[in-house]
């Protein structure tokens, strides 16, 4: 049962409660309502969390927090990176940085610091904590990213427990949906290495009375049935139980090869003035270097007029030929161009084409081209190649993986940097429920009455 799984812990657990930055009002507020209560005042803290640990060195047993969301961290964006750079994971934000304009998982970073260690030989200690998100943690941010490194340590570490969509409306200054995330670092045997998910999105009553956005509540028996859903820990209609590395994917690059055709037409000759390498001739690097700007005018000249002289006509299909064809005018007509200008001609008199040579490097390597460069994300539990073998290589022959080397069949890292391994949470995707579309009858009816209305209108309007 649910209420015997959340006894687990010691019983006279300390709770703390985190919550956005308190300014001076509130802060007072919250001080003076716990002293009134009886209760020890010192534990709340005023301050922001990011740039103050206003509990530095404590541990719970419980951590709660409704952090405000896509909150901005700019402000105190050089403490935070300091702490990260410094202590990495001896500090509280180890795990990586998220984007600037949301630091939701700087809060449940900085509540995972306060977790108490569990004694691996007797299994005591422990922490368990629920944080409320919006949709954002839980796919913001690709394979690499501070997000997807967050998610990736908390995955790889078996510390969450489970994920709680909610309905929308539940919130009276915003109407979106909204996450509870649950994590321990203490799982029971059944729990380890699984993540629960549960939909309790259909799960609410419509409030009498609206509070500004706020239009839906639980009521006791929901919040009863999502204790017991998770407590039973079982497959159902609104929980779903996965692997650790179901969240998980290796994100590859799909290359294919450079094509190019070259020609020296007046077209493409023009192109050449829009390139900064043959740009730059022309202008001075000195203050005073009208002879500078002199000389490259006159290069520019003598390179364009040695262009000019090659037939404007021929289409030369291989790079290779064409650069020797360049390399020996250049030579014949005594020009003198360093490797970025000559990069520069290339790249004015080129274009893509299908029907060309391969391009390839000075060790006979095919180089690829950036502009057909794509991306797959390939599930952790599937095979890299098999997954290419499948999925892309029936549309694309000739691409390749980068980074990754096909031996025996199957696929080899040779280079991590290109091969990225990143989490996600696709909730919605995993409890999405098809809808039939609506008859075409149906749909040419209600078009046929808003045209009637609509006429009718307008006669009002003209009568």
């Amino acid at each position: 049962m649910a209420e015997d799984y959340l006894r687990e812990l010691n019983p006279g657990a300390k709770l703390v409660v985190f919550g956005q930055e308190l300014n001076a009002e509130s802060y007072a507020i919250c001080k003076s309502d716990m002293i009134l209560k009886g209760q020890n005042a010192e534990n709340i803290v005023r301050g922001n969390s990011f740039d103050k640990d206003g509990h530095q060195g404590k541990r719970f047993d419980y951590l709660l927090s409704n952090p405000p969301f896509g909150v901005d961290w700019k402000n105190v964006q050089k403490t935070v990176e300091d702490e990260h750079e410094r202590l990495g994971h001896a500090g509280r934000f180890g795990a990586g940085l998220p984007r600037i304009n949301d630091g939701a998982l700087l809060f449940l970073q900085h509540m995972m610091a306060k977790m108490k260690p569990v004694d691996g030989k007797t299994r005591e200690g422990g922490s368990r904590l629920a944080i409320v998100f919006n949709g954002s943690p839980l796919f913001t941010g690709d394979a690499g990213s501070g997000e997807s490194e967050i998610r990736r340590w908390i995955l790889e570490n078996d510390w969450l427990e489970a994920i709680v969509a909610l309905p929308d409306q539940l919130f009276y200054n915003t109407g979106i949906s909204t996450y509870v995330w649950v994590l321990t670092n203490r799982k029971p045997k059944r729990r380890r290495g699984k993540v629960q998910l549960i939909s309790a999105v259909e799960l609410y009553q419509k409030m009498r009375k609206s509070l500004g956005n706020k239009r839906n509540e639980l009521s006791q028996a929901h919040i009863d049935t999502i204790a017991k859903t998770f407590g039973d820990f079982a497959e159902g209609e609104i929980s779903k139980v996965f692997d650790n590395e179901d969240f998980g994917y290796r994100r590859i690059v799909i290359e294919r090869p450079l094509r190019l055709n070259f020609q020296a037409s007046a077209e493409r000759i023009e192109r050449l003035h829009e390139e900064s390498a043959f740009e730059n001739l022309a202008k001075s690097k000195k203050k005073a270097g009208d002879a500078d700007v002199a000389r490259g005018v006159a290069l520019q000249k003598a390179i364009v007029a040695a262009l000019e002289s090659l037939d404007a006509s021929k289409v030369y299909t291989s790079r290779r030929a064409f650069e020797e064809e360049l390399d020996g005018l250049i030579r014949r007509r005594g020009v003198d161009i360093a490797a970025p200008l000559r990069k520069a001609i290339l790249s004015a008199l080129s274009e893509r084409d299908e029907s060309a040579e391969l391009c390839r490097d000075a060790k006979g390597k095919v180089e690829a081209d950036p502009e057909l460069r794509d991306y797959e994300n390939v599930p952790l539990k599937e095979d890299i190649a098999a997954y290419f073998e499948r999925e892309v290589k029936p549309h694309v022959p000739d691409a390749w993986i980068a980074g990754v080397e096909i031996r025996g069949g199957k696929a080899v890292v040779v280079d991590e940097e290109k091969v990225r391994v990143g989490y996600e949470i696709p909730i919605t995707r995993h409890f999405y429920k098809y809808k039939l579309p609506r008859a075409l009858e149906e749909i040419e009816g209600e078009i046929r009455t808003l045209e009637g209305d609509i006429q009718r209108l307008l006669g009002e309007v003209l009568a």
